[in-house]
């Protein structure tokens, strides 16, 4: 079965307003259902779902610094993180307490401070994401999963039971705008 890419789309942060009526307009324009109507809710776990005629799709959004980002796509299950590093995160602390250790190690062969930046940020991005996906967040635990690095691309290489065959998940990270790193996870429904 191929799973098409989910849509990603940046928009601007409206900080005097929740970022849930920014996602529910564009998905209003997008769907053309009125924004007042959309079948979109949340369960006990403060997860959005889709009901109704979008019963088949799912929708996640994250925001940092003046950014939103949204993720839609259908027949999957998927998360969305956005981080916008400012440099102020003690990385080899949160590291420690939070990565597995191969993580930690994989951290520690950077090169330099902005590297091993950079990847813990790549890193903090795809745990969350798949955490988001899954539905329970960072409370699940990010050293309950765990990401190799090939070629340069992160890969999901092994996860708690809860999670699903590690296999079955798709990562996407880029920047949608200047300073700021994404990732976007995917699994087949």
């Amino acid at each position: 079965m191929t799973i098409a890419l989910p849509e990603t789309v940046w928009i601007p942060r409206d900080h005097d307003r929740r970022a849930e009526a920014q996602v529910r307009e564009w998905l209003a324009a997008r769907t053309g259902i009125a924004a007042a109507d959309l079948p979109l809710v949340r369960d006990a776990q403060d997860r959005p779902h889709l009901l109704g005629t979008l019963h088949d799709h799912d929708i996640n959004w994250t925001h940092s610094g003046d950014g939103l980002l949204l993720a839609f796509g259908s027949e999957v299950m998927l998360g969305v993180d956005l981080e916008f590093p400012h440099g102020r995160r003690r990385v080899a602390q949160i590291a420690h307490r939070y990565f597995t250790t191969q993580e930690q190690k994989w951290l520690e062969s950077q090169a330099d401070a902005a590297m091993r930046d950079r990847a813990f940020h790549r890193l903090w991005c795809a745990k969350e994401a798949v955490l988001k996906a899954h539905g329970r967040g960072l409370s699940f635990g990010l050293d309950r999963l765990q990401f190799v690095e090939a070629d340069g691309v992160l890969q999901l290489d092994r996860a708690d039971p809860e999670l699903g065959d590690a296999s079955l998940w798709h990562l996407r990270e880029w920047s949608p705008a200047p300073g700021y790193l994404a990732a976007l996870a995917w699994r087949p429904r």
